[in-house]
């Protein structure tokens, strides 16, 4: 067991990126993906426990919740999470509190990547793709520096009730969003899509990908898509396209990484 363990959940790469990058401030660090079920839950003999992962519809994904229930940690730990969005921090940290309390705590920004929503240069504050990417690994470098010296943030997490009505509608949300997806002739049949998708949501019928409902709404199918076929509306084949510039599909897929 590595002497630090960051739980990550990330869409589009943003969050990976985050993680990785505290995890090179901490050293020997495992980063274990929460995409889907973690491939290790006791890290009862970890120094420092955390989270990093998106506000989706004003919280966590519902995924990092459900697992975050299953994982075991020392009492004596020191326990962190991070949270990334376009604007607001929404209330998956103070979600994640009460399962598994937080010593330490921040919400950061980054650039959007719900691309139906909002162009992902939307952010607060509004920055080039290129500033964004810069402002995140310094704040990552705070951050890291925090933890290191086991600052204690004091307070709880925020809990906005507009943001807890609008976390509650997600899932329908997702749900309904889900089903305008559309995969044009564009499409190649390389199936990056079918394994990148957290939910097992998407197959290939007749050499082309077919997405269900079952959503979650991490965009990485779009987001990455090598052809650009996937759309969610019209707005979508406008809008420029985003992930995270250091991460590629195939990270997202790993189980466990491992930072020394």
């Amino acid at each position: 067991m590595s002497e630090n363990v960051i739980f990550c959940y990330s869409g589009t790469g943003n969050c990976l990126d985050m993680a990785r990058n505290i995890a090179r401030y901490l050293g020997d660090t495992d980063i274990i993906m929460m995409r889907s079920a973690p491939a290790k839950t006791d890290v009862r003999d970890a120094k420092r426990v955390g989270f990093v992962f998106p506000c989706f519809g004003g919280g966590a994904p519902a995924d990092v919740l459900t697992y975050a229930r299953t994982i075991q940690v020392s009492p004596e730990a020191y326990t962190f999470g991070v949270s990334q969005s376009a604007s607001y921090p929404g209330v998956g940290l103070a979600d994640l509190d009460a399962i598994i309390p937080l010593k330490y705590w921040r919400a950061v920004t980054h650039q959007c990547s719900c691309i139906w929503l909002f162009p992902h240069n939307l952010m607060v504050p509004p920055l080039s793709a290129e500033k964004a990417q810069e402002r995140s690994e310094g704040l990552a470098h705070v951050i890291g520096t925090e933890l290191m010296a086991g600052i204690l943030t004091g307070k709880k997490p925020p809990r906005n009730p507009l943001n807890a009505a609008e976390n509650k509608a997600w899932p329908m949300i997702a749900r309904k969003k889900a089903a305008q997806f559309k995969v044009s002739d564009a499409c190649i049949g390389c199936a990056q899509c079918v394994r990148l998708c957290p939910r097992g949501n998407i197959r290939l019928e007749n050499g082309r990908a077919v997405i269900g409902t079952d959503c979650i709404q991490c965009l990485g199918c779009l987001q990455f898509c090598p052809q650009s076929a996937i759309s969610i509306g019209s707005i979508t084949d406008k809008r420029e396209h985003y992930h995270n510039p250091n991460v590629k599909a195939a990270d997202l897929m790993e189980k466990i990484i491992h930072i020394d």
